[in-house]
């Protein structure tokens, strides 16, 4: 009897189901069958499609199905949808637009929660992502959820990265704002038989720079209702597929890609780690019971007590060696809102009026120790 790798390799797509759903509830086995199946991965085009919602992402993504299965291509989906964060469910309703090619046998589509993942996508993606790799799909299309300006982990992750964008959805001043309109390789305006679509094509021609190694991303019309401009758009994204392998930047988006991968594998296997050990549970209750009169267990917003003072009044010139960046959270700087609000502004402006201090408070982190290393510097 084949195992589930071996099926998966051969294509079953029941095997390749079965496989994304093991992943997913993290089952006994999953890890290592995608250890085997890793080798044989590496060889599709992944295409990221993200936008706002109701931009026509699915159908959009309904018609290229077709449009590459008439090249001749197999087709593997993942379509991402929000989980609710009041009942904890999905209603994972992608599939629905693209009831035609789901029958097709070398067309795989999956729906997928986020589960409380941001950035778009769901933490199992592109694992699910790796599994049809080795199903056999040449390109596989990863459907993001309905993005606003700030979810572009599609584009630490894809080859090619699609922004769908729909006309009367903003103005001039919508199209310069940083997010999801820096990321895009191809541009699509979709809906474009509505009335000012004329005006997004423009606004977006006008502000997106030239990307690395000579790439221009185009900006395309669509009316994937119609079908109108399928072709234009399958013909773009195989364009830059072949541009990534003329210039090189393939390789180094492969490892980007790898190092993101790890990257999240460490964190999640150190969570794992940490929620395993009894008193993680007990020290989290702990801190809620006391944040709420403002008391929480580490950070500089942390109460003084007699045994460990709060920043300190030495203005004498000893140093001691700051704590290494590398500890720091960056992500998270309390610091910076505590010398944005004034509280701390005029003893950091006196220390680098002495000419004492060469670095400033957005070096500082949210680790606790080392916040209370470094005040003594004041």
């Amino acid at each position: 009897m084949k195992t589930l790798v071996q099926r998966v390799l051969g294509g079953d797509k029941r095997a390749a189901a079965k496989l994304i759903s093991m992943i997913e509830d993290d089952e006994p086995g999953a890890r290592d069958a995608l250890r085997k199946l890793y080798r044989h991965t590496g060889k599709a085009h992944i295409v990221g499609f993200t936008g706002p919602p109701g931009a026509g992402k699915s159908t959009l993504i309904s018609r290229l199905i077709k449009e590459f299965r008439r090249r001749r291509k197999t087709v593997g989906v993942i379509a991402v949808d929000p989980t609710s964060p009041f009942t904890g469910g999905a209603i994972l309703g992608d599939r629905v637009r693209m009831p035609e090619a789901s029958l097709d046998p070398r067309v795989y589509i999956r729906s997928m929660a986020t589960r409380g993942h941001a950035g778009g996508l769901a933490l199992a993606t592109f694992d699910a992502v790796h599994v049809l790799e080795a199903f056999g799909a040449d390109v596989v299309f990863v459907e993001t959820v309905g993005a606003g300006q700030s979810e572009v982990e599609i584009a630490k992750r894809a080859h090619t990265t699609v922004v769908v964008e729909m006309p009367a959805s903003g103005d001039a001043v919508q199209i310069l704002k940083a997010g999801i309109l820096e990321i895009g390789d191809v541009y699509v305006v979709n809906k474009a038989d509505l009335e000012s679509a004329g005006a997004m094509v423009s606004n977006l021609e006008q502000v997106i720079p030239q990307r690395s190694k000579g790439w221009r991303p185009p900006v395309l019309r669509t009316v994937a209702s119609e079908g109108t401009g399928i072709a234009e758009v399958a013909e773009q994204l195989e364009r830059h597929w072949r541009q990534l392998h003329a210039s090189g930047e393939l390789a180094v988006r492969e490892l980007a890609r790898a190092e993101t991968e790890l990257r999240g594998a460490l964190a999640e296997a150190a969570l794992h780690r940490l929620a395993a050990k009894p008193a993680t549970e007990r020290k989290l209750h702990r801190a809620l019971k006391e944040s709420p009169r403002g008391r929480l267990t580490s950070g500089p917003w942390r109460k003084s007590s007699s045994a460990e003072p709060a920043l300190s009044t030495d203005t004498s010139p000893r140093r001691r060696s700051l704590p290494s960046r590398r500890t720091h959270d960056r992500d998270d700087r309390p610091s910076e809102r505590l010398y944005r609000e004034g509280e701390m502004s005029e003893r950091w402006q006196a220390e680098g009026a002495r000419g004492r201090s060469s670095w400033s408070p957005r070096r500082l982190g949210s680790n606790g120790e080392a916040w209370r290393q470094s005040s003594r510097h004041f």
